[in-house]
């Protein structure tokens, strides 16, 4: 079999054209068991996901997991699940459309721009293919992760890695590795945050619960514990929030080995049994509502704290398709994209004033 897959039809003074790529975790196609075995078994089948030998895993993963999870799986997608598809898949289909928008509306319209999921469709193959039909010669891949942790940023670089070792033309490649302390993320949480606060008043605490990695890939170096809590810090100086009133804690634990903790829904129990009667959560990790916050954290977490003694439990959705988020987002890639793009970014405020400096010279001000 040849190594290297077809190249599309190339014609001599073709321009060559910038590629961005946008790459969320994944989503199976439909909430149901049959579904989501194939995209349980792509995730799971990650070596940066699942760090366990094969030879232990494997029974696990395909003797048990695959047979019994599926189904249990399919009943909360569906619980969130929207006509137009998963949440995940909706709002990065979205985020994909405003940000190819913004940077046509800016000059950039040979920009092309796309969306992939890791797991699941659209792919990164398919939209790398695409790109490359589409004359990228460049491309910048952006994991929609803020924090880096090798089970998510990582294993984007690694597909990406794999699937250009089938291309015999090459084009040049750029990743952002994370954006966990970018001024236009922490301005958009924390603009996020001033709202929903006017909007219902505070809470006594405020809970970030970001997803959960195992203690034991700390312990081996990776940076996601870190640049969570700088994440975490920066929301808290930004919105002038006492430490007391803010707690970071993690979600989303699989399996018996210790991960990072404090762990968020016991932790969610916890406050309610000591007194504290309101809270709001929140999930800065994220930058799309998906399974994850609307199912675990806006439905099972806020009934364990309810239950438990708690009074008031407000979820604060993700940036999903805020203006200034998606304006932080340009601004992320534009960081990247650097000298790629031909025409420099339109500074609006900055032609305004311009504009009034030269009006006030011509008046003889």
């Amino acid at each position: 079999m040849n190594r290297f897959w077809q190249e599309p039809a190339y014609s001599h003074g073709q321009a060559p054209r910038t590629g961005l790529l946008l790459v969320n975790l994944g989503t199976p196609a439909a909430p149901t068991a049959a579904a989501l075995r194939p995209y349980l078994r792509e995730f799971l089948s990650d070596p940066r996901v699942v760090e366990i030998p094969r030879a232990i895993w494997w029974p696990i993963l395909h003797g048990i997991i695959l047979r019994t999870r599926p189904a249990k799986s399919a009943a909360k997608y569906a619980s969130v699940w929207t006509p137009d598809g998963s949440p995940l898949k909706v709002h990065t289909e979205k985020q994909a459309k405003l940000v190819a928008g913004f940077f046509a509306h800016a000059g950039d319209r040979d920009l092309v721009v796309r969306w992939a999921m890791r797991y699941g469709q659209p792919s990164i193959r398919s939209q790398l293919d695409a790109m490359r039909a589409e004359g990228c010669t460049r491309i910048l891949v952006v994991p929609l992760y803020p924090q880096y942790a090798a089970s998510t940023t990582a294993t984007v670089i690694d597909e990406v890695a794999n699937c250009l070792r089938h291309w015999r033309n090459l084009p040049e490649v750029r990743f952002v590795r994370s954006f966990a302390d970018h001024p236009g993320y922490i301005d958009a949480l924390a603009a996020s945050v001033r709202e929903h606060w006017q909007r219902n008043g505070q809470a006594e605490r405020l809970v970030l619960s970001f997803h959960g990695t195992p203690r034991r890939s700390l312990d081996l170096g990776d940076p996601y514990h870190c640049e969570c809590m700088k994440t975490a810090r920066l929301l808290g100086d930004a919105l002038k929030l006492p430490r007391e009133r803010l707690v970071v804690s993690f979600q989303s634990r699989f399996g018996k080995a210790e991960w990072l903790q404090p762990y968020t829904q016991p932790t969610l129990e916890d406050m309610a049994r000591n007194g504290v009667g309101s809270v709001d959560v929140m999930c800065p990790g994220f930058v799309s509502d998906c399974l994850e916050t609307l199912e675990e954290i806006n439905m099972e977490c806020r009934e364990a704290f309810l239950h438990a003694g708690g009074k008031r439990y407000e979820y604060i959705p993700c940036l999903n398709e805020r203006d200034d988020w998606i304006h932080a987002l340009v601004a992320v890639s534009r960081r990247e994209l650097g000298n790629w793009l031909p025409i420099p970014p339109v500074d609006a405020e900055a032609l305004t004033r311009q504009a009034s400096r030269a009006r006030d010279l011509g008046a003889g001000r």
